[in-house]
């Protein structure tokens, strides 16, 4: 290569500028259409002469002897065998086709329109239908059989009729033969066989000229020249010199618009000098001028190598040669005239190397008449002079210009202009890669082949010429983009030889075309200057377009690039430098960025109006919406190139439209947000939103373009006043959907099955309320708000408005429900229309007959649903608690919240108090059978009503274990009252007390138990608690959770409250009693005012009685099962059952011993018969509640739940209860020993660790009055979610097995009188250890708070 370039450095000084300075000579029209025109002529001249047939009339009959066609085809029996003398598969059905078209004068060929001929073919044609023959010939395929048959039925035919000594008819036999063989021939040829079958088709060919010797017509001699008879000879037709019978004249006529007889005149004139001896002459100087290194041929100073100067030379001398011969055998006495005298002789084994004389060679068969030259074989010249011509630089050529390259160059951009102008030249088909196109027609394409031709131009020259002439037109733009790439394809992949014209100037394409090391420097010079002229061009053109990129319908920018890419830089001449490319992409890059402004602006006016006072929301949102659509549109468009020339414009309009909008919109929003406020009226919500959303989306398409460059709007922080507006207005709304949710449910079961599954079993009322929920929360989770602590404290708001929507819909339900549950029966209201009187005859009447029955409760469905309902809600908001993700939006916060120390202290705004009313001992007796039906009211100081308990009836010592929460911002007295439910008359007080809730005194955040003493008689517990009422997404949540089971613990109990009087009922000290008295069973146990006298027991009640003894019960529980079981979810049913179960627990506790208390009590221990009849109804009482059949299946309530804490107290209850007082103390003692080193090794395990204690449970007493800090308790925090709440019951469940205490053992001792003593003074000790625990507890509370300041707020989780 860089021998290449020192070369061309050298050289482009001395011959490259002699070409330049000769190219920059115009040539004149004139010139170029003399020059044209004397090449057309000599091809008219040199073309072969055409010959006529002429009659030549016979003096006497011929008689020539018939061909034996037996001989003939001897030639094929001899190679039978040969596969390429059979004729192909589905030869014969295309045979059969060709004769039958010979018979309805289909075919063309004049030799088969006879009537004779027509005859013979359709007497074989029924032959060779015969179904025999014809699977034959298929089988066989032979072309020997296939003869003779014709043969033998042409013979017949023809000789019919005829008399016995004539045999004239024979030889049209001969004849009708060859017929015959040559269509054979034309069918093999027509469908591609005879390729092939060369073999088959050469034989075919011999047989048909042995047949037709002596150049015999087919036809009887008798029928030539209208019967005349006589033979025909061919002769030379003489030249007319008409311009009609030359076509390339008439090409050149039409290119350069000349008249016809302007052209013949010119013909006319310039006759004599255009000859073929001068023709000659030019190539014999030409010859000479090449052999003497003339510098009016081309030297080896024009090529880059000695190489590349060889070969062409070595190609030109045999091409010249052929040419010489060309001329001399087309006009013979040119060789006599010849200096040296003698002829060329014809050496037919002379063999050439010159690829002109092969493809003379091969189109030396040819019958066309538009050949220049043809040359059968090559011509022994030695004997011609070639070297009559001196070396002259001034040397006059008669058919070769001058300059010919210039020349040529002017023809080829005259015939061009031509073409593309001529309308009726038909363009190219069209394809999936390339449009139409027009370019140079078949006839100028022959003209300037023969030009070059004549002239000696090589091939390169030729296509760079050319190049160079589309190279003018484009620049002048009278050619389009798509005719530029297809001359491009033209020049690199010339068309195809036609195969039926093989004229002479179609030469076939030579390796030095491609070689471009063999090409002339001038070649190579201009080749890389059209290169860059039209890569100049180009760039210009694609920066105009690139420019139009933004456009709705931009330019393609594909057809500029293929051809850069294909045609320019794929080129190794073209030698752009890399800094010229990076200039122009920077020049395009900046051109873009400018276009980009210029359509941002232009969207700007578009859509903002010009007064300040008009903007909204909707104009920024219609621009923003714009820009992505303008920038989804170019990276659609773009998608697949996304970079042109190393430019994006997709990046450019980015770069310069995304940071301009963001800073318009940014200075836009808050302009319109402050007219509104001024004004004072809001912007539309949705219209934010809409806002927000299209910002986000531009934000995110520039967040991906420019990584590097922050977004110019704080999106969040201007437009969370549109999400804190629309979640106000949805704490304001949400109150309300729940109540018309509320008021429009039926509580009916929606479902289309006749057992609705567990997930069926609710109704409309919970769906809609948690619909109205998801749609809210979807509202803001649809905006994909993008930044987090927003997200977490907008999902706190809502789960704010969420917990009282569902506290609210938890009351309207349990209103309802405990209408419909304590709805009067028939038989209540009619003796609700007593008179007092006879509601005391009634009464006294029931009693004297003792009449005991009760009868199940009639659970309506309705009632029933609305437990399902609240099953539904849990489960909902435990998917809702999933979906928002509770736990990160509160690790958010806490993480974006500053420590305490920088905050300051800061106390809670609310405080929520969570009063446990767990049970009252000793009240006043208020009803005449010497009990009470008690049940509890809290109020305020201003006797607001703040909850209200359960009745329990007959009893003196309830145990409600109900709780209530209480939101305060401040200290709030509360006031109890225990007043006694009657069913005719007033409820009587049976007494009151009151406590001061102050959130000073539970900065330890600790529970508390009260025993507060009532005004009259006896005493109330209850267990308060606090907490801070926070704004915490996962103290909402938990408080929700917190609704919701109460709501559903509190239904249950209703429910359990229907049966458990029936359960007492059945579990009492008289139906024990009546067992050990009596033997009777539980129905027939005396009423109140009839008091048993003590019989002798014979024997204890045997299993069976025992058994008997619950039937009653058993039947109560199965029938009003079977109705809860037709509404009730499986869970539900279970969670009743549940319920039950405790019921039963409590009510067998309370048979076994007295509460726990400080003092003694009245109840009277069992003896042993009546505890084994307490324990055996336990265990029937277990296994009816666990359900288990006889394969082993749980159908009732699971094992873990049933063996609770107090299951396994009832069964340790049986090993302490005949005990000594004394061994009772010891263990107690013992007992609480153990619980106090415990409790000292845990707080020291806490101290360690730097964590408060835990306080254990506290006994009460005295100092109950202070409300000492009893066990941890489940706070709202800890029941945010079922997951946290079932965790919490599990550790409750698993603490009070893993810690025992003496608690039952002190029950016991209330029933000995000699334990008093022991009693009290257990109850100082726990109490002082309880204050030196709290003493403890606040000192090191008050240590990690720091400097032993109370902060008031709860500890971080």
């Amino acid at each position: 290569m860089s021998t290449r370039s020192n070369r061309l450095s050298s050289i482009q000084q001395g011959r490259v500028q002699r070409q330049s300075s000769k190219s920059k000579r115009a040539v004149s029209p004139q010139d170029a259409y003399l020059h044209a025109l004397r090449v057309a002529y000599l091809a008219y001249l040199l073309q072969p002469r055409q010959k006529r047939v002429q009659h030549v009339a016979a003096p006497r009959h011929v008689q020539r002897s018939s061909t034996s066609v037996t001989d003939l085809v001897k030639d094929f029996s001899l190679i039978r065998d040969s596969k390429s003398t059979r004729f192909p598969h589905g030869f014969m059905g295309e045979l059969d086709k060709r004769i039958t078209g010979v018979l309805v004068g289909k075919e063309k060929r004049p030799e088969f329109a006879d009537a004779a001929v027509k005859r013979t073919f359709a007497v074989f044609l029924n032959e060779f239908k015969a179904p025999q023959f014809r699977k034959s010939m298929e089988k066989d395929r032979r072309v020997e059989d296939l003869l003779l048959i014709f043969f033998s039925n042409a013979t017949k035919e023809l000789g019919r009729g005829k008399p016995p000594g004539d045999d004239s008819w024979k030889l049209m036999v001969d004849r009708h033969v060859a017929l015959f063989v040559r269509l054979i021939s034309l069918t093999l040829n027509a469908h591609g066989w005879s390729q092939d079958r060369p073999e088959l088709t050469s034989r075919l060919n011999t047989m048909e000229k042995k047949l037709l010797m002596h150049d015999q017509d087919l036809a009887a001699e008798n029928q030539r020249n209208g019967g005349a008879g006589g033979s025909t000879i061919e002769v030379e037709v003489p030249r007319s010199y008409e311009i009609k019978d030359m076509p390339l004249v008439l090409i050149v006529q039409r290119i350069f618009g000349r008249s016809y007889p302007d052209v013949q005149a010119d013909i006319n004139r310039y006759k004599p000098v255009w000859t073929e001896k001068a023709a000659l002459q030019d190539l014999k100087t030409y010859q000479a001028l090449l052999s003497l290194k003339s510098k009016n041929t081309l030297t080896s100073d024009d090529f880059d190598t000695d190489e590349a100067y060889g070969a062409w030379k070595n190609q030109e001398l045999p091409d010249i040669s052929q040419m010489i011969l060309a001329i001399v055998q087309s006009s013979p006495e040119l060789a006599k005239s010849s200096p040296g005298g003698s002829l060329p002789q014809f050496k037919p084994n002379a063999a050439t190397d010159s690829s002109y004389s092969d493809h003379s060679r091969s189109n030396s068969t040819s019958t066309g008449h538009d050949s220049s030259y043809v040359i059968d074989q090559p011509v022994d010249m030695s004997s011609l002079n070639l070297q009559d011509s001196s070396d002259d630089d001034n040397t006059q050529f008669a058919f070769i210009p001058p300059d010919p390259r210039m020349v040529y160059r002017a023809i080829v951009k005259q015939a061009l202009t031509y073409d593309m102008a001529d309308t009726e030249l038909q363009p190219t088909e069209p394809t999936n890669d390339m449009p139409s196109i027009k370019l140079l027609s078949k006839q100028s394409a022959e003209l300037l082949n023969e030009i070059a031709l004549r002239w000696r131009l090589p091939q390169p020259s030729r296509l760079v010429l050319f190049l160079d002439v589309i190279r003018e037109k484009y620049q002048e733009q009278e050619i389009d983009l798509d005719t530029l790439d297809a001359a491009f394809n033209y020049v690199k992949e010339p068309p195809p030889l036609d195969k039926k014209s093989n004229r002479m100037s179609h030469i076939p394409v030579p390796e030095s075309l491609f070689d471009r090391s063999k090409w002339t420097i001038a070649d190579y010079v201009l080749n890389q200057q059209v290169l860059s002229a039209l890569h100049d061009c180009l760039l210009r053109e694609l920066y105009e377009m690139m420019l139009l990129v933004y456009d709705t319908k931009a330019p393609p920018l594909g057809p500029i690039m293929y051809v850069l890419n294909n045609h320019i830089y794929d080129d190794p001449l073209f030698s752009a430098t890399p800094e010229d490319l990076d200039k122009f992409t920077e020049q395009l890059r900046q051109g873009l960025c400018q276009r980009a402004a210029e359509v941002y602006r232009e969207l700007l006016a578009k859509h903002i109006p010009e007064m300040k006072e008009n903007w909204e929301f909707f104009h920024v949102i219609e621009l923003g919406r714009d820009v992505v659509k303008l920038c989804d549109r170019i990276q659609k468009r773009y998608r697949k190139n996304p970079e042109i020339m190393g430019v994006s414009p997709m990046m450019c309009l980015v770069e310069e439209m995304f940071p301009a909008y963001a800073a318009d919109a940014r200075d836009l929003v808050a302009r319109i947000m402050d007219v509104a406020h001024e004004r004072e009226v809001d912007v539309p919500i949705q219209d934010g939103f809409d806002l927000y959303k299209e910002l986000v989306e531009i934000r995110r398409i520039h967040g991906d373009a420019l990584p590097g460059r922050n977004f110019a709007f704080n999106i969040e922080g201007l437009l969370q006043e549109f999400v804190w507006r629309w979640i106000q207005m949805t704490d304001q709304n949400i109150i309300g959907w729940v109540e018309n949710a509320f008021k429009a449910d039926q509580f009916q079961i929606q479902s289309e099955n006749p057992f609705p599954a567990d997930e069926e079993r609710h109704s409309v009322s919970v769906v809609d309320i948690f619909r109205s929920f998801t749609q809210t929360i979807d509202q803001i989770v649809s905006l994909n708000w993008d930044n987090d602590l927003h997200y977490a404290k907008f999902m706190t708001a809502l789960s704010k408005s969420i917990g009282s929507g569902l506290s609210r819909y938890c009351e309207l339900m349990e209103q309802k429900f405990s209408k419909e549950m304590d709805r009067l029966t028939p038989e209540q209201e009619a003796a609700a229309r007593k008179t007092r009187q006879e509601k005391w005859l009634s009464m006294a009447k029931d009693l004297y007959g003792q009449k005991d029955t009760i009868e199940p409760f009639q659970f309506w469905p309705e009632s029933l649903v609305k437990l399902n309902n609240v099953e539904y809600a849990m489960l909902q908001l435990d998917k809702l608690e999933r979906e928002i993700n509770v736990d990160a939006c509160a690790e958010v916060i806490r993480k974006n919240t500053p420590p305490p120390a920088q905050r300051g202290p800061r106390k809670p705004d609310n405080y929520v108090f969570t009063i446990k009313i767990i049970e009252a001992e000793d009240l006043k007796a208020c009803d005449i059978n010497g009990l009470s039906d008690p049940y509890v009211v809290l109020g305020d100081e201003y006797q607001k009503r703040l909850a209200k308990t359960r009745v329990i009836y007959g009893s003196l010592n309830p145990r409600w274990e109900e709780t209530i929460d209480i939101t305060t911002s401040g200290p709030l007295n509360i006031i109890a009252t225990i007043w006694d439910w009657d069913t005719l008359g007033d409820h009587d007080c049976v007494g009151r007390t009151s406590l001061k809730l102050d959130p000073s005194h539970f900065r330890d955040f600790m529970p508390r138990e009260y025993w507060l003493d009532l005004d009259t008689q006896g005493r109330l517990l209850l267990r308060v608690s606090m907490e801070g009422e926070r704004d915490d997404i996962q103290f909402y949540f938990g408080r929700a959770f917190r609704t919701l089971k109460r709501t559903e613990r509190d239904m249950t109990r209703t429910i359990t409250d229907k049966l458990s009087a029936f359960i007492h009922h059945c579990l009492s000290r008289r139906a024990l009693k009546a067992m050990l008295n009596r033997g009777l069973t539980v129905s027939s146990v005396t009423s109140y005012f009839r008091a048993a006298q003590r019989q002798s027991v014979a024997q204890a009640p045997t299993q069976q009685d025992v058994t008997h003894a619950l039937e009653p019960l058993f039947n109560y529980f199965n029938e009003n099962f079977a109705i809860m079981k037709q509404t009730l979810t499986d869970a539900a049913m279970i969670m009743v059952m549940t319920r039950l179960w405790k019921e039963v627990l409590s009510t067998i506790e309370s048979l076994l011993v007295p509460p726990l208390s400080d003092k003694l009590s009245q109840q009277r221990p069992l003896t042993q018969q009546e505890l084994d009849i307490v324990f055996k109804w336990l265990k029937l009482l277990f296994d009816f509640f666990h359900a288990m059949d006889e394969d082993g299946n749980v159908n009732g309530v699971p094992m873990d739940i049933l063996k609770s804490p107090k299951y396994h107290e009832l069964q340790n209850l049986n090993f302490f209860y005949f005990e000594t007082t004394d061994d009772l103390i010891r263990t107690s003692e013992a007992m609480a020993a153990a619980n106090a080193i415990r409790q000292q090794e845990q707080a020291a395990r806490l101290n360690r660790m730097s964590a408060p204690a835990a306080m254990g449970p506290q006994f009460g007493g005295a100092l109950g009055l202070l409300g000492m800090p009893t066990r941890k308790h489940k706070t709202i925090l800890l029941s945010r979610n079922l997951g946290t709440m079932k965790k919490a019951k599990e550790e409750k469940r698993k603490e009070a097995q893993a810690e025992p205490n003496d608690d039952m053992i002190l029950r016991i001792l209330r029933m000995r009188t000699e334990a008093e003593r022991y009693l009290r003074d257990r109850s100082r000790q726990k109490e002082r250890l309880a204050a030196a625990q709290a003493a403890e507890m606040i000192v090191r509370q008050s240590l990690n708070a720091g400097g032993g300041r109370m902060t008031g707020a709860l500890p971080r989780r």
